[in-house]
């Protein structure tokens, strides 16, 4: 159905219905226009489509014509359903005016001079709304919406003769539809009747436009109110919106002041009392959220007019209607006042009263849409902003004060604020424990240049800055967004404070002022996105913060490395002349420091001598001549690393680092096959790797060390003790002086740090039982072949602790020494683990079980030792005296043990070395 005029339905009998037959199967019910949208039978509420819509004149008439019984029939019924009050095609109202009576009331607080009554007031309710739609169906002056003349008459193409409005004959689904299209409000030059077609032109130009076309939403409201007006004949309008307030109540905000709609620039058409009243109606609907109208405003006493204004505009009647989002909430409250008639007195009706509300309906929804739509926006831009900040952040800046800079002047454009400052508070006065001052201020300046923005900082002369906002937001830790007016200007600003992500605490406060007018040169107060956005703000400002700190902190540290690596290089470096001792001294040849023998012991060699011994391995393995290695250096290495090592450890200390380098160099010289396998550099690497595979040892393990949660367990994680032996064995090498391997190519200095790294972890007896079966495997082959990078270095690595455990294989009087001293070590630890953790250590550790030390010491040949000398010589025959030491000594174990037994009667003793002696017959099967 068209939009209807709301003259043309006055001259309708009261109650008039279009008719119209059912859809056919199969026919499209699909409306071709938005004219029936409007039409006062029909309500987006209800959503549902009128009888016959979408159908043509002809096909209507004909069907009516054969179907005369059913048609008269059908109208009865349906006026019957419409003069029911509680209509579901029409919104819910109070039940009487009574109730918008009592609420004006209210809203006026006593202004009435006397007592008011319902009957005085002529204000329309539900009921006398549906009246008029249910009366005289089949009168006279009745006339078919779908007749060929009304149809023609309503065309859209064919401008009405009685409007004052022109309207541009063009469909609106016309090719030849001028683009542009024209703006969202119809003016006087362009504005057709509503109902002068299938298709409403104030609608059919907002769908068709999208929300791309809308300037503003005061141009939007403006639109619908002209296009309203002009429907109902009004003589002015006034539109308000709702504001949510804080405390979440609402508020009404004026779009449009009252206005007349014959000349739109001219406003306050009313006198205050009339504005006043105008506002507690708009108000009244906003809290029942139903329409409300007032026939006569002469006959109530809440209305003063002032006779003495005779040329004044006099408001005589007011519809005011809720404008509501499709989630039914308000929105809105439009008010249409002083209806236009011929005859002095004339009120807005029903019609008028529905029409009105399905166009707000859809400004309702275009409002809501808006929204959206400037919220998505407005994300957008956030966005942007975000990632233009995040990238700022990523990237490398030599000042923290450009650092934040580049980030305000990032967020200025979007908030299109006057000033960006950066307040940094700094460090509380210990005299007054209440002042607060800045240390650092980053304030910038934003010049309109055009379509474009300049961001400058100002250098010098910021005192003219009130920091008594900042200090605000610093105090309550709570964002300020706050607008003065002043001598017609605004002072808009926002404060958001910048917090520390760990410790919650203020380490900043930013600041935006004074927002620009997109449209023009004034002043505006800043919005929830401005207030969004300087809040995403404060968050990298935080990030940049604690960056700058964490680099402070990191140089500062770096710097006290440097220093303490110093004072460690100065302690560790042997004397001038101790260096220069070792230097010119003849060193000893291999045999008569019994370096070639699997049994050497080092319990017979002065201090000097083992230093002399170490010269000679690197000696004679001809690595001083194949990689160049200046000879002054390396006595400054050798003698360098064994300061390495505390005297004060029984076990893990020179004499042990020595007998390791020394089980490696014999197994080296003695197996022709291995110095076939491994290269050069790998010879290197494991003479290296041997002699510093304990350096800075603490007579601790692994595990003592994380349960103590030591800076080294924090540094490395796993194997904390080896770790820490490469890096100490890397600072020297790189140490003024000590440097061995300068001599080497780039790439061959990578390669030997390397392997002499994978060889020291290789001694953490966690990482031997994880890759031991590996090589046994590997063992138990007829025959290996050793190209493959892997398999060398799983050779490399078991050597390694073949040679870390070589103190089982000396002779028996060496073993049983070292045992003692190892025992003392692991004792040491078991009683700190007593003090400080409170639990009970491991028996190897357990100080009590001093006297199982023979059986501790089988099971650890048993289980640790044996197996892998035994692989190693079955690998290489030259290293069988490794495994024939390892035996002969686990024999003495077990006497001792079996002594034992006989003197303590322990039967779990017993069978405990009756399960050993079994394991050794095995063995001995094997072989």
């Amino acid at each position: 159905m068209p939009c209807l005029q709301p003259g043309a339905q006055e001259s309708m009998e009261p109650g008039s219905a279009a008719p119209g037959p059912p859809p056919a199967a199969g026919t499209d019910d699909t409306g071709k226009g938005l004219g029936w949208f409007f039409s006062p039978l029909w309500s987006p509420r209800a959503k549902t489509r009128r009888f016959g819509d979408g159908l043509t004149s002809d096909r209507v008439e004909a069907w009516l014509d054969d179907h005369s019984d059913f048609t008269r029939a059908y109208f009865l019924r349906r006026a019957s359903a419409v003069s029911v009050p509680q209509s579901p095609l029409l919104p819910a109202f109070p039940r009487s005016s009574s109730d918008h009576l009592d609420l004006l009331l209210k809203a006026r607080h006593g202004r009435a001079s006397s007592p008011l009554t319902v009957s005085r007031l002529n204000i329309s309710s539900e009921t006398d709304g549906l009246k008029p739609l249910a009366s005289n169906l089949s009168g006279p002056d009745w006339k078919d919406p779908f007749s060929p003349e009304v149809l023609r008459t309503h065309s859209p193409c064919s401008p009405p003769p009685s409007t004052r409005f022109s309207f541009s004959p063009i469909c609106p689904g016309s090719p030849d539809l001028p683009r542009p299209p024209p703006p969202l409000f119809l003016t006087a030059t362009d504005t057709a009747a509503c109902g002068l077609g299938e298709a409403c032109p104030w609608s059919t130009e907002l769908l068709r436009g999208g929300l791309s076309w809308i300037g503003s939403v005061a141009e939007l409201c403006q639109g619908a109110v002209v296009h309203a007006g002009d429907m109902l004949a009004a003589e002015g309008s006034s539109l308000s919106l709702v504001k949510k307030e804080c405390g979440g109540g609402s508020t009404l905000v004026e779009v449009i002041g009252p206005t007349a709609l014959d000349c739109l620039s001219k406003v306050d058409i009313c006198s205050p009392w009339e504005r006043e009243l105008l506002r507690d109606i708009m108000g009244c609907v906003l809290a029942t959220g139903s329409p409300m109208n007032l026939r006569d405003t002469s006959e109530c006493p809440m209305f003063v007019c002032d006779e003495d204004q005779s040329s004044h505009f006099k408001i005589r009647t007011v519809l005011s209607v809720p404008i509501k989002n499709n989630r039914g909430e308000v929105v809105g409250v439009v008010a249409m006042i002083n209806k236009r008639s011929l005859e002095d007195g004339s009120a807005f009706i029903s019609v008028d009263e529905k029409v009105l509300s399905n166009h707000m309906d859809v400004l309702g929804m275009f409002l809501d849409n808006v929204q959206l739509y400037e919220s998505s926006r407005q994300e957008a831009k956030r966005s942007q902003a975000l990632i233009e900040m995040a990238q700022i952040l990523s990237k490398e800046h030599h000042s923290f004060e450009v650092l934040l800079s580049k980030m305000a002047a990032t967020i200025m454009p979007f908030t299109h604020a006057q000033y960006c400052t950066i307040f940094i508070p700094g460090e509380k006065s210990p005299a007054i424990a209440n002042e607060i001052f800045f240390s650092r201020v980053i304030h910038l300046e934003c010049e309109e240049l055009g379509s474009t923005c300049q961001i400058y900082r100002r250098e010098r002369d910021i005192s003219h800055l009130d920091p008594s906002y900042a200090l605000r937001t610093l105090v309550t830790m709570e964002t300020i967004n706050m607008s003065e007016s002043s001598e017609g200007s605004i002072k808009s600003l926002i404060c958001c404070p910048v917090r520390n992500e760990r410790s919650e605490n203020v380490i900043a406060v930013c600041q935006l002022m004074n927002k620009c007018s997109r449209d023009s040169d004034d002043m505006e107060a800043f919005n929830k996105y401005d207030e969004r956005l300087l809040e995403d703000l404060a968050v990298y400002c935080g990030l940049a913060l604690q960056y700058a700190q964490a680099v402070q902190i990191t140089e500062e540290r770096r710097a006290s490395i440097e220093v303490t690596q110093e004072v460690l290089a100065y302690h560790i470096t042997a004397a001038e002349q101790e260096i220069l001792a070792l230097q010119e001294v003849t060193i000893p040849c291999a045999e008569s420091l019994h370096i070639l023998d699997f049994h050497f012991s080092h319990f017979g060699l002065s201090e000097d001598l083992t230093t002399q011994a170490t010269i000679r391995m690197f000696l004679d393995l001809n690595l001083v001549q194949d990689f160049n290695i200046d000879y002054k250096s390396l006595c400054q290495w050798v003698l360098t690393v064994r300061r390495g090592y505390r005297n004060n450890v029984p076990y893990h200390n020179w004499n042990h680092a020595l007998s390791t380098a020394q089980s490696m160099f014999a197994m080296l010289m003695a197996t022709e096959q291995l110095r076939t396998i491994f290269s050069r550099l790998e010879i290197l690497a494991l003479m290296i790797a041997t002699l510093s595979h304990d350096l800075d040892h603490r007579g601790v393990s692994n595990s003592y060390i994380e349960r103590s949660q030591q800076p080294l367990a924090q540094l490395y994680g796993h194997s904390s003790l080896e770790n820490h032996h490469y890096n100490l064995c890397l600072f020297i090498l790189n140490n003024t002086g000590s440097q061995i391997l300068s001599g080497l190519s780039a790439e061959d200095h990578r390669t030997a740090l390397h392997m002499i790294k994978r060889a020291i972890l290789a001694t953490d007896l966690t990482v031997y039982t994880e890759r031991r079966n590996e090589f046994f495997s590997l063992a138990n082959k007829s025959r290996v072949s050793w190209k493959s990078e892997k398999q060398r270095e799983l050779l490399r690595s078991m050597l390694m602790t073949a040679s870390d455990l070589s103190a089982v294989t000396k002779p028996w009087p060496e073993q049983k020494r070292i045992a003692k001293l190892v025992a003392m070590e692991f004792f040491a630890q078991g009683d700190k683990e007593r003090e400080e953790f409170k639990i009970e250590p491991i028996d190897i550790m357990n100080r009590e079980n001093s006297t199982r030390l023979p059986y501790m010491q089988v099971e650890y040949i048993d289980e640790i030792c044996y197996p892998l000398y035994k692989a190693v010589s079955r690998m290489f025959d030259t290293c069988s005296p490794l495994m024939n030491g390892c035996k002969k000594n686990r024999e003495h174990w077990v006497h001792l043990a079996e002594e034992a037994e006989e003197e303590n009667s322990d039967n779990i003793s017993i069978a405990s070395l009756e399960t050993h002696k079994n394991s050794e017959e095995d063995s001995q099967s094997e072989e």
